[in-house]
Order: structure tokens, then C-alpha cells, then sequence
């Protein structure tokens, strides 16, 4: 199954190599068109390298730590953007197919028609047109890539948002909450950067931090840098915090000593409860799930840390996945916050897709659910591929504020 996997994905780049290898020298110039086919494989081969590696890892079972290979990732970026502009290729080529084909059979079943005669000026100046275009795919494709580099290593952008409840209690309002997800500390997030995110989220003086799951990418020798920098996070209410899936990979309980040691509260399936103005708060934590169901409502993780929580107290649920959603708003939870997506790391703003869509319908930012909201993080680090295509890392700072029913309503909107 691995060799079919290896086979698909590199199969867009062999076909879109083979056809340039005949299209685009010109025949009129042997030499020229020798030096053309030379450049072509030396790029391919090139581009095509870490291939080499990726298909070395997938055929051992390490596929996991592909991304923590250093300057292996932005390779594999530019082959991903590179799948998509072999993808627009082939879809030219197919419509071409289609063309030709509905031209035989026109040619055959219609009145005779005369060919128009082909010159080779006309010849050339497809050549000339395809070799620019080829330029075209290229140059975007290396654009977006370096882009999605720079997106991915930047700091967070911070997003501002104001929620409302009706049924927010007077001591709560106001409250400022610092939303942070999926840091993925490892070899494309170390100390330096975590102590920025950290001296970053300390500025925006939020009363509450909560985290929710994959501080950790993979392996538990970044766990001592990330107790390093994250010990100094500040709150007057504390820091809150839940497990990811990578935190499973990376060991459970090495990570819950780490965000322990550096002063977090850790919350699993029951609930950690803070106070504002004499007003309590629960902060309701669910592990993440064994699965990968999409979607997962967790109903019983849910279920469980609910029992676990103080009645007649406003809630907050912290889960990794945002499926958690589904079990929480039938239950009235007031609000859910969540991460895991990273917002699929490539978005596509004209038709408004991301590649989390495969997996989830909550993807990033805000959703409602009669009563209940929630708040999608699109994270701060990376998995695997160094890249963010339009989906820059965040930190999002909610302020919760209470109001009529009718004034909620039309915030949501």
C-alpha cells in the first residue's frame, strides 16, 4: 500500500515531466532542444530529491518524523504546491483530450471540413506559450511556497473577538481569555520561538490562558525547552490545559509533568474551577480521543467530566478536537474551545476551502449551535510540513460579555 501511495503522488510530477521533455525543446534546434531536456531533468531531479528520503521513511514505518528531518519540509512544501499546479496542468491536458476526441468524432459524423494549415511559426509560438506558462506554474508555485514557509515561521497573528451570553454571569463579564493551540514544540518550533509566543501572549494581558492539547509535536526531549519558555506565561487566573493527540505520541504522562512543572493546570475529564469578582468558573477538560472518527462528539468523555463539574456553574470546555462540539452543545455548554486542525494548513480564500475540510467540518474561527458557541483555534505551529497557505498561526484573545438574549443572537450573526 505504501508503494501505491508513492506511486500516486509522484506519478503528477513524471507524467507533467515527460510531457514538458517532448513539448517544449524546439525540433528546429537539436542542440538547443538537448540543453532544454538536460535543464528539465536536472530541475525535476532537484525538486523531486526528497522523494528519496520520504519514500525511505513510508516503506519503514517512521513517516511520523518526516517532518522533523531539517530542510526536509520546505522541499515537501513545494512539492505540495507543486500537486496543485501539476493538477491545473492536467486538468488543461484532459480538456484538450476532450477537445481532440470531440474533434475526431466531429470530423467523422459532420460535413467535411479543411484542416487550416500549420505553420512553423505557429508551432513555435505554442512552444513559446507553453514554456511561458510552464514559467508561470513555477514561479506561483515557489511564491506561495516560500509564502507558506514564512507564514508557518512567523509569530501569531492575534485575533480579537468578543462572544456574548445571556446567561453569562455579572462577575464574568468582561473576562478576557487568551486561546492557545497546538504549539507542536519541536524542530519547527523551539525555545527562542515559544519565548516570543510566550513574552507575545503575556502583552495582551488576558485574566485567563487556556490551552487546548499538542503542546508537544513528537519527541519528549523538546519537553524540558517548552517548560523553559512556557513557565513564564502569566494570568491572573491561571493557565488551563489539556491533551492533544501528538501529546499521546510524545508520551502522556511526560507531557502532563511538563505542563505541570511549569505552573499549568492540567484538566482531564473532570473540571478545574477559577473565580473572578467572587463569580466561579469552570473550566471543563476532556482527554483526546483513541480515534480517528471524524467528528467525534465524545459523548462519554463529555458526559463524564460534566458529572465531574459544579452545578449551576458557567463552563467552559476545553477539548483538542472540535468534534467535542457536537457533545457539548446538547448539553448546554455555554462555550467550547478547541484546536487539532491548524485550519488545514492550506486554505484557498477564492472558493473559501481548506484542506481540514477533509477531516472536519469545523475547521477554524466561530460556530454556533443554538445556545452553545465555539471557537476553533487555527493553532500556532505546524505538523509535519513546515507550510500555512493562507492560514497564518493565531492567538485568540476572547472577550466574553453578557447580554439580552435578542443582543447574543444577533452578535452570532
Amino acid at each position: 500500500m505504501a508503494v501505491i501511495y508513492l506511486l500516486l503522488f509522484i506519478a503528477p510530477q513524471i507524467l507533467i515531466y515527460l510531457y514538458l521533455r517532448e513539448r517544449l525543446p524546439d525540433p528546429t534546434r537539436p542542440r538547443q532542444a538537448r540543453y532544454v531536456r538536460w535543464a528539465l531533468a536536472a530541475v525535476f531531479a532537484l525538486f523531486n530529491f526528497p522523494w528519496v528520503i520520504v519514500a525511505t521513511r513510508m516503506l519503514s514505518g517512521s513517516l511520523w518524523s518526516i517532518g522533523r528531518l531539517p530542510y526536509i519540509g520546505p522541499w515537501i512544501a513545494w512539492q505540495m504546491m507543486g500537486w496543485v499546479f501539476c493538477a491545473l496542468v492536467a486538468v488543461y491536458l484532459a480538456a484538450k483530450g476532450v477537445s481532440g476526441a470531440w474533434g475526431v468524432v466531429r470530423n467523422r459524423w459532420g460535413p467535411a471540413r479543411h484542416a487550416p494549415l500549420t505553420t512553423p511559426n505557429a508551432q513555435l509560438s505554442r512552444r513559446q506559450f507553453l514554456a511561458r506558462a510552464t514559467y508561470v506554474y513555477a514561479a506561483t508555485g515557489l511564491g506561495l511556497s516560500g509564502y507558506g514557509i514564512w507564514s508557518a515561521e512567523r509569530l501569531p497573528v492575534v485575533t480579537r473577538r468578543t462572544l456574548f451570553f445571556p446567561d453569562l454571569p455579572p462577575g464574568l463579564d468582561g473576562i478576557r481569555i487568551a486561546h492557545l493551540s497546538d504549539v507542536h514544540a519541536g524542530i519547527h518550533m523551539e525555545r527562542e520561538k515559544m519565548e516570543a509566543i510566550v513574552a507575545q501572549t503575556n502583552a495582551l494581558s488576558p485574566d485567563l490562558i487556556c490551552q487546548t492539547g499538542d503542546m508537544i509535536d513528537i519527541a519528549a526531549t523538546y519537553i524540558p525547552d517548552y517548560v523553559r519558555a512556557f513557565r513564564e506565561l502569566r494570568a491572573p487566573l491561571g493557565v488551563a490545559t489539556v491533551l492533544g493527540n501528538h501529546d499521546r505520541y510524545t508520551g502522556e504522562e511526560a507531557v502532563i509533568r511538563g505542563v505541570r512543572e511549569a505552573g499549568q493546570a492540567f484538566v482531564r475529564n473532570g473540571s478545574h474551577v477559577v473565580e473572578r469578582n467572587g463569580t466561579p468558573l469552570a473550566l471543563v477538560g476532556i482527554d483526546d480521543p483513541r480515534n480517528w472518527r471524524a467528528d467525534d462528539p465524545q459523548d462519554a468523555e463529555v458526559g463524564i467530566a460534566l458529572r465531574r463539574s459544579p452545578p449551576e456553574v458557567f463552563k467552559i470546555l476545553l477539548a483538542h478536537r472540535p468534534g467535542a462540539f457536537d457533545g457539548a452543545a446538547p448539553r448546554g455548554v455555554p462555550l467550547t474551545l478547541a484546536g487539532h486542525i491548524h485550519g488545514g494548513q492550506i486554505y484557498l480564500p477564492v472558493i473559501g476551502w481548506s484542506a481540514g475540510r477533509l477531516i472536519t467540518k469545523y475547521v477554524m474561527g466561530h460556530f454556533t449551535q443554538r445556545s452553545s458557541q465555539l471557537y476553533v483555534s487555527r493553532g500556532i505551529g505546524v505538523v509535519g510540513v513546515p507550510i500555512r497557505v493562507f492560514v497564518p498561526p493565531e492567538i485568540a484573545l476572547l472577550e466574553l460579555r453578557r447580554s439580552t438574549a435578542t443582543a447574543a443572537v444577533g452578535a452570532m450573526r
